[in-house]
């Protein structure tokens, strides 16, 4: 079961696919789209990825942080994202801490989940059942 809204987000600090620290504390004040996935580049993770890629201009118009998060190593999310153009960061978490962090572990993977956390830290939506050609516009219609 994931997190409820209204849950203070789990903080965390990790590497994204270019091994830059990024902590969630760091985006206090955005509002942050945190999307869990299964693995980097199989048919319904690269739809989902490329449906963010997609609408991205949108999200930065909104000043709104969107992470990809897989268990996934930091050379297979750079290859994932250099080989799909995705214009934001991918979060290494290879020892699944994050995953367990946000109640999403599906037996050796992430489960596909979506939080948006708002600028006060609080998880504002939960999607757990996402349409992966869809979901940046159906999150976008959420977030307002």
């Amino acid at each position: 079961m994931a997190l409820a809204v209204g849950t203070v987000a789990p903080d965390f600090t990790t590497v994204d696919d270019e091994g830059n620290t990024v902590s969630l504390s760091d985006y206090k004040g955005k509002v942050v789209v945190l999307y869990f996935y299964p693995k980097d580049d199989t048919p319904g993770c690269t739809k989902e990825a490329q449906s963010f890629r997609d609408n991205y201009q949108q999200y930065q118009d909104k000043d709104m942080v969107v992470f990809g998060v897989s268990m996934d190593d930091q050379a297979s999310h750079k290859a994932f994202k250099e080989k799909y153009g995705l214009p934001f960061q991918l979060l290494v978490d290879k020892d699944g801490k994050l995953t367990k962090a946000y109640d999403v572990e599906g037996g050796g993977y992430s489960k596909r989940v979506t939080y948006i956390i708002n600028a006060e830290g609080k998880i504002s939506y939960v999607d757990e059942k996402v349409k992966t050609d869809s979901h940046a516009q159906d999150i976008l219609g959420v977030a307002g």
